[in-house]
């Protein structure tokens, strides 16, 4: 993989530029299927190892995604320096824990020094975290962080909110049970007032989640 920026590949927290071992999981998943008691060979699971191997290469792709590809030089020189939000932001990652998905939305929102990002961007970036086996509160800190490393704004701002699966249908088993992580970097660190005006906006008009 190349090195062009080593601050933002640093920033991507990448784990491997490797291909999954799709052999290996489907080997897994036929052992998993036999420990419970299951018969691989029935009709209905004969290709679930391999669909299962499939599915896990797609939902953990964050791992192998690189960031100068996925921005693909959507960086530009604009005079603008008042907050850009994006809100509402679909993702939906897996629980490192329980191997579980946990699903929501991101509002993100950053306050330029000279430089923006395409729209399309930023829902790029939070599907590059989020596609990983993740616990909220880091996924929400490395989009923020990357953001920062990537356009030197004057301040990031990201809030995340999420239903896991792995509190709802086990364990405590609270199904309507929602968590919230923020990051605050910058400017809306120090500034109260554009924290407040971040907060409000997304505030503004939003539903709750829902299944």
């Amino acid at each position: 993989m190349p090195k062009e920026n080593d601050a933002v590949y640093k920033a991507a927290e990448l784990i491997t530029d490797k291909e999954v071992d799709c052999d290996l999981l489907e080997k897994a998943t036929r052992n998993i299927l036999i420990a419970i008691g299951e018969d691989p060979e029935r009709e209905g699971l004969k290709r679930t190892p391999e669909r299962v191997s499939r599915m896990y290469d797609e939902l953990l792709s964050g791992y192998r995604a690189d960031p100068f590809k996925l921005v693909n030089q959507a960086l530009f020189e604009v005079g603008y320096d008042e907050m850009v939000i994006v809100r509402d932001i679909e993702f939906y990652s897996m629980c490192e824990h329980h191997m579980l998905p946990f699903i929501g939305r991101a509002h993100v929102a950053y306050i330029p020094q000279g430089k923006v990002i395409g729209l399309s961007k930023i829902p790029r970036i939070v599907d590059m975290f989020s596609r990983r086996l993740q616990v909220q509160e880091r996924l929400t800190r490395q989009v923020a962080e990357f953001l920062d490393e990537l356009l030197h704004p004057s301040g990031v701002a990201v809030v995340m909110e999420a239903m896991h699966m792995c509190s709802m249908i086990r364990g405590v088993r609270k199904h309507d049970a929602r968590m919230t992580t923020s990051a605050m970097l910058g400017s809306f660190r120090t500034n109260m007032a554009s924290r407040m005006e971040f907060l409000d906006n997304i505030s503004r008009g939003s539903e709750a989640l829902h299944f």
